[in-house]
């Protein structure tokens, strides 16, 4: 038996068809959205849709092929019957026929690339949203990056993709509104006032359906907040249970996420309520319309003043009239009050962060591979590594803290100026000074996948696998990540502690970094295997800057330098320190 092994739904008869336009392995490289001060939500709907037009020109093209050609169908047939079946003449039937024949081809072989464009529309704009938050969430203005609570998630999820679905709005509704001119065109050329009542009409019962919107969208509005909420919560529980649990709050928090889950579930309600009156209000709108054209027709038919075919051509356009108007009231208005919505909740999120993209394209005034020095200089603080140095840093938490802050955002006001080779940080672009300093928090991190995964990152060069290899023999990870590409589990769930904190050093050993800064890398680690990081540690950087920000005596004491933050002589040097 065939098995289909590709996973494409093909069967015995199809495999060997050629396929065509795959999906690349790895998304494309798109910049992020740029959000302007002052953003309103129905200007930035407006940025979003009309941003890709080299993909939403050529669908809305193949579109209005689709919808013409399904209008052109009672056409062609109305044609058929007055001048081939009236008449009896079998050539004027089968050109006829012919015509028809190859009118279905067209009209389907439209749908399918127009459809096939607007899913690739709709993706690429997702992939581009969640590129402005994740570049907000871990580059904030004025503060640290931070981990995403449950309301950036659910903006992240259900709003990106409510938004994303709008770039519809330039293709589906722009075709079936020309396929609307077309009916009316051709109702005229049947009777003209046919034609008129459709050209005159039919903006009418749109415009009524849109006022029949206006309270739909601002409730979709409060219901998707009321949404955002409910979900924020959730995430937000399910991450703090241990704690929850720790202090006996779980009935407290249980009723706060029942309260919640309560009022998102009024929401709903109401929410499906007003649709369904609009879809209501909006089908009597369409369907006094549509019955007013037909009953015209037929009139006109009864009188004399249309042919048979002309009566066909006349019920089938209004028959045709009927979906397009339908399409535009149950989806494309809903669509625009959701897109509205969410766009106001993604503006709500995004003036907190820095969107705009890295500045990549000025020269580097060194290169990334060379050694520098480091000076960290502030209130209480001043801490200077040598190239090549390893120079450990012993303060009170907050101070360390600080200092760690400080290099990790150089842009944050903590009252700590970073100098490289006597350049301000500040005076760097984000990406020219993270290609020089890599900084490894001490709070881990670490993605769902494998354990190689979470040692490499995209945007590094592809390094040998025996510096992949020696970082993590450095970090003490070979006694259990002797497969890296063993799963690690969410977050990181499937490794303990300590083996979590191993796998981010060599994270952070693994980037080869000019300058790295480790802050407390080691606390749940077990003092052997910390002695074992400690000799391996001072090894592997030989030839570069190394700051860590530490109280354990073992990594101090593989250090160059100490500089003691807690006693009076600030600096001791590694014989002093052993």
């Amino acid at each position: 038996m065939y098995a289909d092994q590709g996973g494409l739904g093909r069967g015995p008869l199809t495999r060997w068809l050629p396929v065509l336009w795959q999906v690349p392995a790895e998304p494309p490289d798109v910049r992020p959205f740029e959000v302007r001060a002052g953003d309103r939500p129905d200007r930035f709907v407006a940025r979003v849709i009309f941003s890709l037009p080299r993909v939403t020109i050529p669908a809305m093209l193949l579109a209005i092929v689709w919808q013409v050609g399904e209008s052109a169908v009672p056409v062609v047939m109305g044609l058929a019957i007055d001048r081939a079946l009236a008449t009896g003449d079998a050539g004027q039937l089968g050109m006829w026929l012919g015509v028809l024949v190859a009118l279905y081809v067209a009209l389907t072989a439209a749908a399918g690339l127009s459809l096939r464009l607007t899913a690739y529309a709709v993706q690429l704009l997702q992939h581009r949203l969640r590129g402005v938050l994740s570049i907000g969430v871990l580059h904030p203005v004025g503060g640290t990056a931070r981990a995403p609570d449950g309301g950036v998630v659910s903006v992240m999820t259900n709003d990106v993709t409510r938004l994303s679905n709008a770039v519809i709005l330039v293709i589906i509704p722009v075709s079936r509104i020309t396929a609307i001119g077309f009916i009316a065109v051709s109702l005229l050329a049947t009777h003209w006032l046919l034609g008129l009542v459709v050209l005159f009409g039919a903006p009418v019962a749109v415009w009524l359906m849109g006022r029949l919107s206006k309270r739909l969208s601002r409730d979709t509005g409060e219901y998707q907040a009321l949404l955002a909420s409910t979900v924020g919560q959730a995430t937000d529980l399910v991450a703090g249970y241990r704690v929850i649990k720790g202090v006996g709050a779980e009935a407290e928090a249980t009723r706060r996420y029942r309260r919640a889950s309560g009022e998102a579930l009024v929401g709903a309600r109401r929410n499906a309520g007003l649709l369904g009156r609009f879809l209501l209000g909006s089908g009597v709108v369409n369907g006094v319309f549509i019955v007013a054209v037909a009953g015209l027709a037929g009139w006109f038919a009864v009188d004399g003043r249309l042919s048979v075919g002309g009566l066909i051509a006349a019920v089938g356009l209004s028959q045709a009239l009927l979906p397009q108007m339908q399409w535009i009231a149950s989806l494309s208005i809903p669509n625009l009050a959701n897109a509205r919505a969410a766009s106001a909740r993604l503006l709500d999120v995004l003036p907190f962060v820095h969107t705009s993209a890295p500045a990549d394209g000025s020269p580097s005034r060194a290169p990334a591979s060379a050694a520098c020095t480091l000076e960290v200089a502030g209130e209480g603080v001043h801490v200077q590594v040598e190239p090549g140095e390893l120079v450990g840093v012993r303060a009170d938490d907050p101070t360390a803290a600080r200092i760690a802050e400080a290099l990790l955002s150089p842009d944050h006001d903590s009252g700590i100026e970073v100098r490289l080779d006597g350049l301000a940080a500040q005076e760097m672009s984000p990406a020219e000074y993270h290609s020089r300093v890599t900084v490894a928090p001490h709070r881990v991190t670490l993605f769902t996948g494998t354990i190689r995964d979470n040692l490499t990152a995209p945007t590094s060069t592809t390094s040998a696998p025996e510096r992949l290899g020696a970082a993590v023999r450095a970090a003490a990870c070979d006694d259990f990540a002797a497969d890296l590409d063993d799963p690690v589990g969410e977050n990181g769930n499937r490794l303990s502690g300590g083996q979590r904190q191993r796998i981010a050093l060599a994270r952070a050993l693994a980037t080869d970094a000019p300058v790295l800064v480790l802050h407390e890398p080691t606390t749940a680690v077990d003092s052997v295997t910390e002695q074992t990081i400690a000799g391996r540690l001072r090894t592997l950087r030989a030839g570069r800057s190394t700051l860590l920000i530490a109280s354990s005596p073992a990594l101090l004491g593989c250090c160059d330098r100490i500089v003691d933050l807690l006693a009076d002589a600030p600096v001791l040097d590694r014989t002093e320190a052993r």
